[in-house]
C-alpha cells in the first residue's frame, strides 16, 4: 500500500511505499498544498509504474537516499547473472558424475518439459518468489497420463528448480527466492503386504517358469531393480548369500545401489536357497542373469507388472498391488516372526530401524511393545497385590438428597 504523508515538523510531503518487501519513506521537496500534493501523486504513480520494470533503479528517483546503494547493488548483481537455461546446463554438467542414469534422465526430462519453457530466457536472479508460486499453481492445473499431476510429481519438479536457484544464489550473491516455500503435503503410500495365504495362492497359480522368481522376491526383500538385475556372479551358493551390488535401471545394469546401505549381503532363507538351486540346475551357462526371460534378457519390470502380475492378482480375486509389495511382505513376515529389527533393517538395506517402526508397526503390534503385555507381565512378577473393588457404604448413599 503506497501513500503520501506529511511530516508535521516541516510540513513537507513524503512517499510511504514498499519495495522488495521493505518499507520505504522518502522525502520530497513538496509542501502540503493542493498543487504540490498533485505533483507528489504524479511522482508516486510514476514510481509505482517504474518499480514493475526489471531494470528499475532506485537511485533514479531518490539519488540521495541511503537505500539506493542497497537496492541498486542488487540490480547490478541481477544484470550480471546468467539466463536460467545457461546456468541449468552448467549445473547439470557439474552434477552428472554423482547421479545415476535414471536420475539424470529424469532431470533432463523435467528441464525440457517444465522448467526451460517457463524460465529459460529469464536470468536466475530475476526469478521471484511470486514467479515460483505462480509456476507451482500452474503445475497443479496440468494433467498427466493418470490425471492431474500429483503433489509428489509437483514437488519433484519444484525440487529441481529449487536446487538450480539456490546454487545460483550462492554463486551470484543474491537472495534465494525459494526461501520459505515449503513442499506440498503428500499422501503417504501405505504398505500393503500379502499374508501367507495370499502368498501361497500366488505361488501356486503363477507360471512355473516364474515361481522361483516370486519365491525369491517374497522371501528376500530385494527391490525390483536388484532382483531383475541379479547375476549369478553375485549369488554365493556356498555361503547362502545374495550379494546386492548392482541394480537394473531402464533396462541397463548399473554398478552401485539406491543408497550406500543398499549394498549388502542378504542371507538366503531355505526356500530361497532351494529356488535358486533349481534355477542354477536349469540355467543357460551363457546367460549371466539369474532370472532371464525366454529370450535371455533380464525381466522387464513394466512388462512383468502389466502382463503377468496384475492379471494374476485379478485371477485370484486379490486387490491390485505393485510387485514392490513383495518387499513389504518380507519385512512383515520377518518382524512378525520376532526377528531382530536391526537385522531386518540390514536385510532390507535401510540405514536404521526408523522406517521399520514407522511403516510396519501397525502390522506387528509387538514390534513397538504397544499392546501392554510386557509391562503387565513385569507387574505380575514383581508385585503381589490383591486388587478388589472398594467397599460400598450404604449409609452414605442413604443420606444423599433425593430428587423431588
Amino acid at each position: 500500500m503506497s501513500s503520501i504523508r506529511v511530516r508535521p515538523e516541516t510540513g513537507r510531503l513524503y512517499l510511504d511505499f514498499y519495495y522488495k518487501g521493505v518499507r520505504c519513506r522518502e522525502q520530497t521537496s513538496y509542501m502540503d498544498m493542493p498543487a504540490d500534493r498533485r505533483r507528489a501523486e504524479a511522482l508516486l504513480r510514476n514510481l509505482q509504474a517504474a518499480m514493475k520494470d526489471e531494470g528499475f533503479r532506485y537511485g533514479d528517483f531518490f539519488p540521495e537516499s541511503p537505500k539506493a546503494a542497497t537496492f541498486d547493488g542488487e540490480i547490478h548483481k541481477r544484470r550480471r547473472s546468467p539466463l536460467f537455461r545457461d546456468f541449468a546446463q552448467t549445473w547439470i554438467a557439474e552434477m552428472t558424475p554423482q547421479w545415476s542414469a535414471i536420475h539424470l534422465r529424469t532431470v533432463r526430462e523435467v528441464m525440457a518439459k517444465n522448467l526451460l519453457p517457463r524460465f529459460g530466457e529469464t536470468s536466475v536472479s530475476a526469478i521471484s518468489r511470486a514467479d515460483i508460486l505462480a509456476f507451482r499453481a500452474h503445475l497443479a492445473t496440468l494433467r498427466g497420463y493418470k490425471g492431474a499431476l500429483s503433489p509428489s510429481r509437483i514437488n519433484k519438479i519444484m525440487c529441481f528448480l529449487r536446487q538450480v536457484l539456490n546454487e545460483a544464489a550462492l554463486r551470484f550473491e543474491f537472495s534465494p527466492a525459494f526461501q520459505g516455500i515449503k513442499p506440498l503435503k503428500m499422501k503417504r503410500s501405505d504398505a500393503r503386504p500379502f499374508n501367507l495365504a495370499e502368498v501361497q495362492a500366488i505361488l501356486e497359480a503363477v507360471r512355473p517358469d516364474l515361481r522361483n522368481y516370486l519365491i525369491t522376491r517374497f522371501f528376500s526383500g530385494l527391490r525390483t531393480g536388484e532382483i531383475n538385475g541379479l547375476r549369478w556372479e553375485n549369488v554365493d551358493r556356498e555361503r547362502g548369500l545374495i550379494l546386492v551390488r548392482e541394480t537394473l535401471v531402464i533396462g541397463k545394469l548399473e554398478e552401485g545401489t539406491k543408497t550406500e546401505r543398499s549394498s549388502r549381503d542378504v542371507p538366503m532363507l531355505p526356500m530361497v536357497q532351494a529356488a535358486l538351486e533349481i534355477q542354477w540346475a536349469s540355467r543357460d551357462p551363457a546367460c549371466p542373469w539369474v532370472f532371464p526371460t525366454r529370450n535371455g534378457l533380464p525381466i522387464n519390470a513394466k512388462n512383468f507388472n502389466n502382463r503377468i502380475w496384475l492379471p494374476l492378482l485379478k485371477q485370484l480375486g486379490l486387490p491390485a498391488r505393485r510387485p514392490y509389495q513383495t518387499r513389504h511382505t518380507t519385512a512383515t513376515l520377518m518382524l512378525g516372526a520376532g526377528e531382530n529389527p536391526e537385522w531386518v533393517a540390514h536385510i532390507l538395506g535401510h540405514a536404521n530401524t526408523q522406517m521399520l517402526f514407522r511403516v510396519y508397526s501397525r502390522f506387528i503390534p509387538n514390534l513397538t511393545r504397544n499392546d501392554g503385555v510386557a509391562v503387565a507381565k513385569l507387574l505380575e512378577s514383581k508385585l503381589s497385590l490383591e486388587i478388589a473393588a472398594p467397599p460400598c457404604k450404604p449409609a452414605l448413599l442413604e443420606n444423599l438428597p433425593t430428587r423431588p
